[in-house]
């Protein structure tokens, strides 16, 4: 049977898709392999272990939860902290929305679904190159997840072997994988002062004592420094 170049199209954008996502997917197979044998030796069951990965979606956000479901911490104490922690999406949500307003409801709700940190940086790069083609955009996001889901299970299935997953150097990979995404985005000098402002600033912040919402006021001000620094330029030009 012929191919249609209806067919073509989409094999195009779909492999486009998977290039783009791959140093997502190299992240979060370690990673999600790592939240898996931690959920299980945390005593999460296998149902609500993957669960967790379908529906929270969220790795700071689920290693955290069995952090906490392992020592014993109540229910509304994990919902409240998790959810501390996930207040940076209000931050993500701002600044893809310009890009989304031709969408319909029922498309923002699916991507926003599925919206990581990691497929934040990538989208944020592509929308800026004016690459916002909706079944590539929405691709991105369900391999990503469909790779967190892997490495989830394939940790669950491993977590009565591993005692340890630092010793392997799993709890490298997401550290690793910010650092791809985040030289993808260093495209001007402005982005350049702005990346290392904000990690100075947390650092900094980390430093004296500050609690892990440090990220989210790094991240206010330095992306406000360099929106001004931007402005400046521009306006100057």
């Amino acid at each position: 049977m012929m191919r249609t170049s209806h067919d073509t199209s989409q094999a195009k954008w779909f492999l486009r898709a998977v290039q783009q996502t791959l140093p997502v997917i190299l992240g979060y197979l370690p990673v999600g392999f790592a939240y898996g044998v931690l959920a299980q030796k945390s005593g999460l069951s296998a149902a609500n272990t993957m669960l967790m990965s379908l529906i929270v979606f969220a790795g700071s956000a689920q290693l955290i939860a069995v952090g906490l479901l392992a020592a014993g911490t109540g229910p509304a104490s994990v919902i409240m902290t998790t959810f501390v922690v996930n207040l940076r999406h209000l931050l993500m949500s701002a600044a893809l929305a310009p890009y989304l307003r031709s969408w319909t409801r029922w498309q923002q709700a699916v991507f926003a679904f599925q919206l990581t940190d990691e497929t934040f940086a990538l989208h944020s790069s592509r929308f800026s190159r004016g690459e916002t083609r909706k079944p590539e955009t929405l691709a991105i996001n369900m391999i990503a997840q469909t790779a967190w889901l892997a490495g989830s299970f394939s940790g669950l299935c491993a977590g009565a072997l591993i005692t340890d997953v630092k010793p392997i150097g799993l709890d490298y990979a997401l550290p690793a994988m910010f650092m791809v995404l985040l030289v993808w985005q260093l495209t001007s000098l402005t982005r350049w002062i702005t990346a290392v402002l904000a990690g100075t600033i947390s650092v900094g912040l980390s430093l004296t004592g500050f609690s892990q919402a440090n990220v989210i006021l790094a991240t206010v001000l330095a992306a406000s420094l360099g929106l001004g620094v931007e402005i400046w330029t521009n306006s100057k030009s």
